[in-house]
């Protein structure tokens, strides 16, 4: 039996041992050794055990409710920490019982899903790659860091990082979109922003990369579904943003729900040890998603817990969250000599690790500031960066005849539809530390937009879901006495993020019947759109003369709107992901791979080349909108492609350089595209990649010319021995605005 005296002197000793190494260039290492030299078997469980506190709740009833379970779990080191605390009072509490109350004194980690902000909303994480901005980017990350530190937080379940190409999967709005590059940029981007420069400064928080890995990739669009693809597919086009966050420094990875040809993400051997800790040299820690070691059962994986708890552990799954299994199982699997207290060690080893890095051990109470906690959380500097993302994530997808932007002093304004007027939703989904009434609605945006003598009539017109047409009278009659009718549709929060795949992406409810029902008033319209995933919008770009996809933007999201809508921001979003005609196309994304009987790219081809091909016989194969496409209030002229050579060798570089003129009076931004097709190759390539773009500001009237450069590492390719390879042969350049780009040239590699 340890007594209170000898467990005192275990302490002493171990301190000292730590301030011993802190003289010398001993790592972190020895002082993790240490204490786990120390730790007993429940111990050391306890340091894998990551339940939830409160959940969606935060109010004293629920902490009441949970305080007695929770400090006696915490004093007898039986939880590494808890998921979803905050305050920066409450978590100090706690971390207080388990530093002067736990025999070892280990601190608590407080984890949270802080996604896209904190109590400062920011745009979607779908919404914020449309902006292609990687600093802006980072930016909304660093914002999300210093207010979750400052209320206690220090390790993040962010960012998602998964390659999605299927609009029917409702967590496509919280990553990157359908293209690897773009996705590794972005990934890097948010590790840096809540990572910052050292993990152990108070304002920043452990990322966690997720959800590794596929899990992006469903079956049918159906979250949590099979996953199922071959390793050169897996490699080429879901696994480098993953990487890209390793590289960028993500202290942890979290692995997924889905199983990967067979085999379940958190038990998965050759994800989880063979490509992320040997051939990346990932050396943090590595959680598994919520209770998905549990889960395995229902996979028909496992027998029982037991032995989810060993298959989990021994494939690499450091850390339990939710499922209580290695805190029940691994002592028993430990005591029947099936599992071997190696692999225990390492695990509880990495998890430490991160405390250290975290400067937990050093100052416990670091994360919990009250005063910070009052400063730092929705700034005045917080909102501005807020309000800045957010005008940078605006899409613009059409305008007719010059509808945009709308003069201030019109007239008479209607403006109509259940997303209008509405608070709760602008935070989007993934948003529970921030409050449904701090928002800026669209209606509030553009009523502080437009002058005194506007008359502004609005209409709710329909409910987001229900069929209930009965409201549509009273949106009529406003819009016949108007001038100009700005529609407000699109997603409620809750229809986008986890849990919430859809089969129809078309307007949910009768929003579509209400927009036709307008139409039919022959008024201008401008729709704005507030969506969390593309949307199968054909009817609508054939009979609207504007529309705008303004995503969810977060706190500020009605002044970002307004000051696009108005002309007061020039929009030069691009999107991340193609829009398609129709749920039938799904999945669709730019860079698909050709057939042996391509589609030519009509639509009334002769009979028997319309049969022959691979092709819809209903709808044509191209998108609605493209991956890259955005349009601003200037327009961009593209000419003089040229190559600084046409032939090149396995170490040389060819630039790419292209003239762009903005042939407006409007100065304006532009993402320049650059897309690279290998022509032939021992393996079937895609018809165009994404190799580059800069996004360059061009004054009005002014030509800019923009240079790319090319090399080998920009033109390999993963091989079916899944090699990184490059190859000889020729190559196609495709510059432009968007995927469809047509201006091209050639170059050949020796």
């Amino acid at each position: 039996m340890i007594t209170r005296y000898s467990s005192a002197l275990i302490l002493v000793f171990f301190f000292l041992a730590c301030n011993t190494e802190e003289k010398s260039s001993s790592s972190v290492n020895k002082k993790v050794d240490s204490l786990i030299n120390v730790m007993t078997i429940e111990e050391k469980v306890g340091q894998l055990n990551f339940p939830v506190g409160d959940l969606f709740n935060t109010g004293p009833t629920v902490r009441t409710a949970e305080s007695t379970r929770f400090n006696e779990l915490i004093k007898e080191g039986k939880i590494t920490g808890l998921f979803n605390v905050h305050g920066a009072t409450y978590t100090a509490r706690l971390q207080k019982i388990a530093v002067e109350e736990s025999r070892l004194g280990i601190p608590l980690l407080f984890g949270a899903d802080v996604i896209h902000g904190f109590k400062t909303v920011f745009p979607l994480p779908l919404a914020e790659a449309a902006s292609w901005d990687t600093e802006a980017i980072e930016l909304a990350a660093r914002v999300a860091a210093i207010e979750a530190t400052a209320a206690g937080i220090n390790f993040n379940f962010a960012p998602m990082v998964d390659i999605a190409r299927d609009a029917r999967w409702g967590r496509v709005s919280e990553g990157a979109g359908e293209d690897p590059y773009l996705g590794s940029l972005i990934a890097a981007a948010r590790v840096r922003g809540f990572q910052g420069a050292n993990l152990s400064n108070a304002n920043t928080l452990a990322a966690c990369v997720k959800h590794f890995a596929a899990y992006g990739a469903p079956m049918g669009g159906r979250d949590y579904n099979t996953v199922d693809m071959s390793l050169q597919t897996l490699h080429e086009t879901y696994l480098p943003p993953y990487r890209a966050a390793v590289e960028a420094g993500s202290a942890t990875i979290m692995t997924s729900f889905n199983e990967l040809n067979g085999i379940p993400a958190t038990a998965h051997t050759y994800l989880l040890e063979e490509v992320l800790r040997k051939q990346w040299g990932f050396s943090g820690m590595v959680v598994s998603d919520w209770q998905s070691i549990g889960e395995m059962l229902d996979h028909g994986f496992v027998a029982d817990s037991l032995e989810a708890a060993k298959k989990a552990m021994e494939a690499g799954t450091d850390m339990d969250m939710m499922a209580d299994i290695y805190l029940k199982k691994i002592p028993v699997l430990i005591a029947n000599g099936q599992l071997d207290q190696k692999v225990l060690n390492q695990a509880v080893r990495r998890v430490l690790e991160l405390k250290f890095k975290l400067g937990l051990f050093d100052n416990p109470y670091l994360y919990s500031d009250t005063v910070r906690e009052q400063n730092e959380i929705r700034s005045v500097s917080n909102l501005a960066a807020a309000h800045e993302v957010a005008k940078k994530s605006i899409v613009l997808l059409k305008n007719e005849n010059n509808i945009l932007p709308l003069a201030k002093d019109v007239k008479r304004l209607a403006v109509i539809g259940p997303l209008a007027n509405n608070k709760e939703d602008m935070n989007g989904s993934w948003s529970f530390f921030g409050e449904a009434q701090h928002p800026v609605s669209i209606l509030e945006g553009i009523k502080g937009k437009v002058s005194s003598s506007t008359k502004i009539s609005f209409a709710e017109g329909c409910n987001l879901y229900d069929n209930d047409q009965s409201k549509f009278a009273d949106a009529i009659r406003i819009a016949k006495e108007s001038d100009v009718v700005v529609m407000v549709l699109g997603e409620s929060a809750v229809m986008n993020g986890e849990g919430a795949s859809r089969a129809d992406i078309t307007l949910p409810g009768v929003q579509q019947q209400l927009l036709e029902a307008i139409h039919k008033t022959n008024k201008p319209i401008v729709v704005l759109l507030l969506n969390g995933r593309p949307l199968a919008l054909e009817w609508m770009d054939k009979n609207i003369e504007g529309i705008v996809e303004t995503w969810t933007l977060g706190s500020q999201a009605g002044l970002a709107v307004a000051d696009v809508v108005f002309g007061d921001y020039n929009p030069a979003g691009k999107l991340p992901i193609t829009f398609p005609r129709a749920v039938g196309q799904l999945p669709l994304y730019y860079n698909h791979k050709n057939t042996g009987r391509p589609y030519l790219g009509k639509h009334e081809e002769p009979l028997t080349e319309r049969v022959y091909r691979s092709r819809y016989r209903d709808v044509p194969n191209t998108p609605l909108y493209p991956f890259g496409f955005g349009l601003s209030y200037s327009t961009f002229e593209y000419s003089n492609l040229s190559l600084s050579k046409k032939s090149l060798l396995d170490n040389e570089t060819v630039s790419i350089s292209v003239t762009v003129k903005n042939t407006s009076a409007r100065d304006g931004e532009e993402v320049i595209q650059l897309y690279i097709r290998d022509l032939v190759a021992s393996t079937t390539r895609p018809v165009k990649e994404l190799k580059g773009f800069q996004k360059v500001l061009i004054k009005a009237d002014e030509e800019k010319v923009i240079t790319f450069t090319i090399g080998k590492d920009q033109l390999s390719f993963v091989n079916e021995a899944l090699q990184t390879v490059t190859e000889p042969g020729r190559f196609q350049v495709m510059v432009g605005g968007n995927s469809a780009a047509t201006l091209n040239d050639f170059f050949e590699l020796k």
